[in-house]
């Protein structure tokens, strides 16, 4: 039986969370065809995300409603706004429920603890946002990506590529995974080095958080108040 990786798309993600795990995945369902992706939305219309890019989802809710593996992209603003899209949370929450792997990128991880399924879970997510974590019954955890039962969440935006890489290795195998990092080329070199994380400006990030949150859920004061007190 065919076995479905779904990637959840709603307004306003950032393109790469989705995008690179997601070409990733794909390369894995070419060289084993007992993979499929498929990317899921309420409806099949262009959405916006933080780019001048539009994403359109390539199947709806309603035609993928038990996926073997789960991923859901963050982004800013409108991620946060998404944690009060019950649509989007009803839907992820009876996925979850069959599902072999519920992940999630970014701060798309707070849609999974808006969801309900973080409660007792090691997570990760952006560094900026890592501290949310706790709020929904999680234990923040500073790494690349944070395997922990079904959940497999991975940090920033390109740390997606990493999880799912991770992910082909434990539904495929190694070589396999070496397979799929060679064929996208995956082999990072950035021209100014690795993050000095030392120079990460917490505080005042928090406070740019904070008022995105307060943006984001304006209508919604309980979830609001929930996730600043």
């Amino acid at each position: 039986m065919t076995k479905t990786l779904a990637f959840v798309l709603y307004p306003g993600i950032t393109p790469l969370d989705l995008v690179g795990p997601l070409q990733v995945l794909s390369a894995l369902a070419q060289i084993d065809p007992t993979f499929e992706v498929a990317v899921v939305g309420q409806n099949l219309v262009p959405l916006g995300t933080d780019t001048p890019l539009k994403l359109v989802p390539s199947h709806t809710f309603d035609q993928v409603t038990e996926p073997f593996a789960l991923i859901v992209p963050g982004g800013t603003e409108p991620t946060l706004a998404a944690l009060a899209n019950e649509p989007l949370l009803s839907w992820i929450r009876k996925a979850a429920q069959t599902a072999d792997v519920v992940g999630s990128v970014c701060t798309g991880s707070l849609i999974l603890g808006a969801a309900g399924l973080l409660d007792g879970r090691q997570a990760t997510t952006h560094w900026g946002f890592r501290d949310l974590l706790a709020k929904f019954g999680a234990t923040p955890t500073a790494e690349r990506w944070v395997e922990s039962g079904p959940l497999l969440t991975a940090a920033g935006v390109s740390a997606g590529i990493d999880m799912a890489l991770h992910l082909v290795e434990r539904l495929a195998g190694e070589q396999t995974a070496r397979t799929v990092q060679l064929f996208i080329e995956y082999d990072p070199q950035p021209p100014l080095g690795g993050i000095d994380w030392s120079s990460a400006d917490l505080d005042s990030f928090k406070l740019h958080a904070r008022a995105m949150l307060a943006s984001a859920l304006a209508d919604h004061p309980a979830l609001l108040a929930r996730l600043t007190t």
